[in-house]
């Protein structure tokens, strides 16, 4: 049998909180770990894991399409093709957002360069691009 890990141990290895082990377990991303005297021992496994998990939080997956990328997709599909499936239904909802952050940028960068005499005059020329 391999190293098993605390919870405290998982926590400080992996930079997560407990509650965030907890969590994570509650919600099927890992693996329920054996308990030894009621404590909480993990695989050292699950560090790599959590690696996973992070990297699909980061690109914004929800809790739910971690979980189907890491247990709703056939085992035997390569990782490659479960990237590719839960990826292609997330981009156009990442390429709206940047749109939106480049439309934000613009009035924001414009509203430096504001010159108006009134708020009012302001968002009529925020409107049109130009504001001086």
């Amino acid at each position: 049998m391999g190293e098993r890990l605390t919870i405290g141990a998982v926590a400080r290895r992996s930079g997560l909180g407990p509650s965030a082990l907890r969590y994570y377990e509650s919600a099927g991303l890992l693996p329920p770990p054996l308990r030894v005297g009621g404590q909480r021992r993990y695989d050292a496994g699950v560090l790599d894991r959590l690696a996973v998990i992070r990297l699909v939080r980061g690109a914004g997956f929800t809790i739910a399409e971690t979980r189907t990328l890491l247990h709703g997709i056939a085992p035997d599909t390569p990782p490659p093709d479960r990237w590719r499936r839960l990826a292609a239904a997330r981009l156009p909802e990442v390429e709206a957002l940047i749109a939106r952050a480049q439309g934000m940028r613009r009035i924001l960068e414009t509203g430096l360069r504001c010159e108006c005499a009134t708020l009012d005059d302001c968002a009529r020329a925020l409107g049109s691009g130009r504001c001086d």
